[in-house]
């Protein structure tokens, strides 16, 4: 227990160093984010700032592992960060085009989904041939689990992952928000290793909680630095790889709450569009902008969704109740 608090003492120092020397260099390559025209008007303003900033909590996390591997007894925790860090390298391929075209789409949709869908089954294959991972879907609340055929149970996996992980990727639009939400899921997946018993997997989620805590100093309203699809993959890597590790996707439903309502909120959007030939459902999705176009400043949203996220993950904590006691 002792060791997981350290590391994540580490990884929010870590974090907040790295910060400090990788964001002139951000500046100096010109790694400017170019707004989305379909955006609101006034984050035109935001033009110019340093993108790749996930890059600093990304490089925390890995050495804090690394210095953790001497000690580790389980490596799944490993395995989860490869998946994490694979995504984020499709995010980085992604920003890295964007600034070579100079223009806010990089890779294309198909290209992401056939990436994503392949680590997805990389990482899902090796942790299952591993043995970290049973073929038991645990149901929440009711404690039982259904064994599920292998292959159909990865498919399932794969779709989970990359759904999950753009789910995340939609959250990252206004600054601070991704970074706030992902600290209660960070310390819930801790939490939840702890009480299984999992020490060794509790350190990647510690270690990302307390750099995503450093994150938001140089990422908090007003942004000067964004952490791009770089930072926002790698963490919808993150809690993918861990929830899996633990065997226990269906617990995304709650904790990933927030991810989960941005990406419906663009669904209904699209839907309603082309059902109502034009009429929209929001103001603008995903929803978070709703809400700005609703005359909610930017502090203000982050901070009810990161509650609202907050409450959710106690109410995951409950749900694996039956399995922890």
């Amino acid at each position: 227990m002792t060791r997981i608090l350290i590391t994540a003492v580490i990884g929010l120092v870590l974090t907040a160093g790295i910060g400090y020397l990788l964001l002139p260099v951000l500046r100096a390559l010109k790694a400017g984010q170019t707004i989305r025209e379909i955006g609101p008007t006034w984050h035109n303003i935001k033009a110019g700032t340093p993108m790749m900033g996930g890059l600093m909590f990304i490089l925390g996390a890995v050495i804090c592992l690394l210095c953790n591997l001497p000690f580790a007894e389980d490596y799944t925790v490993y395995y989860a960060m490869l998946l994490a860090l694979c995504f984020g390298g499709i995010g980085f391929i992604d920003d890295y085009t964007k600034l070579v075209k100079k223009r806010n789409l990089g890779l294309t949709s198909l290209q992401k989904a056939l990436l994503q869908m392949a680590v997805s089954a990389v990482y899902l294959y090796a942790l299952y041939r591993s043995g970290s991972m049973t073929c038991d879907l645990y149901i929440p609340f009711f404690n039982v689990s259904f064994t599920i055929h292998p292959i159909v149970y990865i498919i399932f996996a794969m779709f989970v992952i990359v759904g999950c992980v753009n789910a995340v990727n939609l959250t990252d639009g206004v600054d601070g928000l991704c970074g706030s939400v992902s600290i209660p899921v960070m310390v819930f997946f801790a939490a939840a290793a702890i009480g299984l018993k999992r020490y060794d997997v509790a350190l990647m989620p510690a270690a990302l909680a307390g750099g995503l805590v450093a994150y938001l100093f140089y990422n908090w309203h007003p942004a000067k630095v964004f952490m791009g699809d770089t930072g926002s993959l790698f963490l919808g890597g993150a809690v993918c790889a861990l929830s899996f590790a633990l065997d226990m996707p269906l617990v995304l439903i709650m904790v990933g709450f927030i991810y989960i309502i941005e990406t419906l909120s663009v669904i209904l959007q699209v839907s309603y569009f082309k059902a109502t030939h034009g009429k929209r459902l929001f103001k603008m999705s995903p929803i978070h902008h709703h809400f700005e176009m609703c005359g909610w400043k930017e502090e203000k949203i982050v901070l009810t969704f990161t509650a609202v996220c907050a409450v959710m993950c106690v109410v995951a904590w409950f749900s694996i109740s039956g399995l922890i006691g």
